[in-house]
């Protein structure tokens, strides 16, 4: 594995240092979250330190204890940054060099600090507030408590008033990747894709190389009818796309679960989860990504890669959407759903080493890095 795997890095580098100048037009959107990092105490030591609880589990434990009772808990906020898996996705395709349109979740009157540096980097078309992360990290995961009563503001009348039709369809027809992120925390996710299906799709030109990506977000507290019918709509757009869809391991299980396929109590291997989803979703190409490899079937094709895994990680809110923008850069440069894979693991296993998104050359460096650590 880890022969091919070297062989893997070694093309993808190639492929980049020849790639150094990237002219490519996204469209992403359409929410926004302001995220505050949080670390949970378990012991405070004095007025200025504290002993971390490490894990989730520990949590979950220190939690459960408290039923029936009462229990008081200290976070530690670590940092207020930019947050919702578009505005991170965007963030880190716009650090590699890509032309981005941002529709979105920023700011009603004016856009919220923690999107100013984004701001610079992409053209930004605020449609609503954006919503409230706390993210409470651990070693072994990660608890995000979401706050998105505002982002009920995000939904197709109001995008077709702060944007209009035809400029949305002229951004989209003009754009090699779309996004579309979060349909999980934006209650009319669905209603804005069938506007889109109905009202801009038929005056799109087709064209071979467009790709669509979507990230349904974790899923868990949806109806299962409303997650069907979501699924059902990815197809919709492949008269004019590429169809990506996007899932995490937990992600990827509980949709297995809905469609009947995997069970808690009998859980199938991931490549058998991947292959069965495919065969039910009529899309181009299905990705898993567990923190410590991936997978995708395209075109009826599995593909798979180890990842440059990092038990210390000092960021892991964003490391999905930092997989995730590394995977379609590679679709979009024209790179095999192999090597995009590879450079998708690289990306999210720079980001949380780095706590932040890396760009051509740094992505460069750290492949080398990880290709010598198989030695």
């Amino acid at each position: 594995m880890n022969e091919k795997l070297k062989t893997d890095i070694n093309s993808l580098i190639t492929f980049l240092e020849q790639h150094n100048n990237v002219n490519i037009n996204a469209v992403m959107g359409l929410d926004g979250f302001v995220d505050q990092i949080l670390h949970v105490v378990k012991t405070r030591t004095d007025a200025n330190n504290y002993i971390r609880m490490e894990t989730l589990s520990e949590f979950g434990d220190f939690i459960s204890k408290a039923a029936g009772l009462s229990s008081n808990v200290e976070f530690i906020p670590l940092q207020s940054k930019l947050g919702g898996n578009g505005p991170i996705m965007s963030n880190a395709l716009s650090t590699y060099g890509l032309n981005i349109n941002y529709i979105g979740a920023l700011g009603e009157d004016s856009i919220n600090p923690v999107f100013i540096e984004m701001s610079k980097k992409c053209n930004i078309i605020s449609i609503s507030n954006p919503g409230l992360t706390d993210a409470v990290e651990f070693l072994d995961g990660k608890l995000m408590i979401g706050k998105r009563e505002c982002l009920k503001d995000v939904n197709w009348n109001k995008i077709k008033e702060k944007v209009g039709v035809e400029k949305v369809t002229s951004i989209i027809d003009s754009s090699t990747l779309v996004g579309l992120e979060n349909w999980t925390m934006l209650p009319y996710m669905a209603q804005i894709w069938k506007g889109l299906i109905n009202e801009v799709l038929p005056n799109l030109n087709k064209k071979d190389n467009k790709y669509i990506f979507f990230d349904l977000a974790d899923p868990e507290n949806r109806l299962k009818s409303d997650v069907l019918e979501a699924l059902s709509l990815l197809k919709e757009f492949s008269s004019k796309f590429n169809v990506i869809l996007g899932l995490n391991e937990k992600e990827a299980y509980e949709i297995g679960e809905i469609f009947g396929v995997t069970s808690q109590e009998n859980k199938i291997p991931l490549k058998n989860l991947i292959i069965e989803l495919y065969k039910r979703l009529s899309i181009n190409t299905l990705v898993i990504h567990p923190v410590k490899e991936a997978c995708a079937v395209c075109n009826g094709k599995y593909y798979y890669t180890p990842g440059p895994y990092e038990p210390n990680p000092k960021l892991t809110t964003g490391a999905g959407d930092n997989f995730n923008a590394g995977f379609c850069f590679g679709q979009v440069l024209g790179l095999s759903t192999q090597l995009s894979l590879v450079l998708g693991t690289a990306t999210s296993g720079y980001y949380v080493r780095n706590a932040k998104s890396p760009t051509l050359k740094d992505i460069i460096t750290f492949l080398n890095y990880w290709e010598n650590s198989l030695n």
